[in-house]
């Protein structure tokens, strides 16, 4: 029996006095669990309560006529009053409310009023916790647009820099749904936009819409990019599928970044045992929000017919062999130096596995290797001596 604290003394249990079993250890996990949900939702909260005010900003500007109503200074007289009200605050600068009206008029219109709740639908389909209470529809209330609460779940940099640099909706809500499900920072989010992946990615020639459910269709067809830019590796002149590989596996961390949010390295050259022959995938990845395998064939050449083939193999056999009850279906992607899409188009006819083409480019070539070595050289200079000799004979 455990002590009783007497005298308003502490009460500490002897370790006699603790018995752990599985229900314990099930009770702690699940207090854990509960502390970060905790956690996240008080963030997401504060976050969002920010955000609510910044837009509450931007709209007063615009709902107020602010400029033409006292001048076209307004903004910068708001911003010094607001500064000396609150000086420990560093989100009054002048510019920093320019951007909350511009924030506000970009998502407070009919186009986004009925995208963005599509977006909140799509979030909540992924089966996180924190969609769950979202509203599925943006409000309005006495004929003022309310803060969409989707807006709250990324931090304001984020937010501007979306803003600034998305020319429409569609684009815009391409990069908040990759930043609340990828959780990408601030950085991440400024080199995909410099790499324009909303243009590249979800373009990749691929039959997933035939062969898929319109669920995961969408979403491999998403993970997918019509190019892939391997600038970031360097291979020898005349470069083979292995030493491709080679390059891409040294620098994986950039090569999981360029393929995008959700993607974790299996490994290279993976072995399957197929009827007592050894079978090596070129690259194997596993897609976190798609539950799936994700087979990777390279090929240093342009696309061929007989790529389709062997790669339809590679996904049957993951299929067979690695995937698990609770795994979605293996899909393919096949990375060329180059394709066409009739050629793709025809190659996949009769092929009923879940399979995309893609190129790359800017592989940068060393060309260290075609100046000749100290004893090439050598080697050349003995030849030549040795033919004026000849000829002096």
């Amino acid at each position: 029996m455990a002590d009783i604290p007497h005298n308003n003394e502490p009460h500490i249990v002897r370790v006699n006095d603790f018995r752990i079993d599985a229900d314990y250890a099930a009770w702690v996990s699940e207090i854990k669990r509960r502390y970060v949900s905790a956690q996240i939702k008080a963030s997401i909260k504060i976050n969002t309560e920010k955000l609510r005010f910044n837009w509450s900003i931007g709209r007063d500007l615009v709902t107020l006529k602010a400029e033409k109503r006292w001048g076209s200074g307004v903004v910068e007289q708001l911003s010094l009053d607001l500064q000396e009200a609150f000086p420990k605050e560093k989100g009054f600068s002048s510019r920093n409310m320019w951007r909350m009206k511009q924030w506000y008029l970009f998502f407070s219109t009919t186009e986004a009023n009925e995208k963005l709740p599509q977006l909140v639908a799509e979030l909540q389909k992924a089966a996180s916790p924190y969609f769950i209470n979202v509203p599925q529809s943006v409000a309005v209330l006495n004929g003022e647009q309310c803060f969409p609460i989707i807006l709250g779940m990324i931090p304001w940099g984020q937010q501007t820099d979306i803003v600034t640099k998305c020319k429409s909706i569609d684009e815009a809500i391409f990069y908040l749904r990759e930043c609340i499900l990828g959780g990408w920072s601030r950085q991440t989010l400024g080199n995909s936009l410099k790499a324009n992946l909303y243009k590249s990615h979800g373009k990749a020639i691929s039959n997933f819409s035939e062969y898929l459910p319109e669920a995961q269709s969408r979403m491999a067809q998403e993970i997918t990019k019509d190019n892939y830019d391997f600038g970031f590796i360097t291979v020898p002149v005349n470069y083979r599928e292995e030493q491709l590989e080679a390059a891409l596996e040294q620098n994986i961390t950039r090569f999981l970044l360029e393929l995008g949010t959700g993607f974790a390295f299996v490994g290279r050259q993976k072995e399957l045992i197929v009827g007592n022959r050894t079978r090596r995938i070129d690259m194997l990845f596993y897609h976190i929000r798609l539950k799936a395998y994700v087979v990777v064939e390279l090929k240093a050449r342009p696309f061929d017919p007989e790529y389709a083939g062997k790669l339809n193999y590679y996904v049957n056999a993951v299929d067979e062999l690695l995937k698990g009850p609770d795994d979605n279906p293996t899909i393919g992607l096949l990375i060329c130096s180059d394709k066409g899409e009739t050629d793709v188009r025809w190659a996949f006819k009769g092929i009923q596995t879940p399979m995309g083409v893609a190129s790359y480019d800017n592989v940068q070539i060393d060309s260290s290797n075609l100046l000749p070595s100290a004893e090439e050289l050598q080697a050349r200079v003995r030849l030549v001596e040795e033919e004026l000799r000849q000829a002096k004979k």
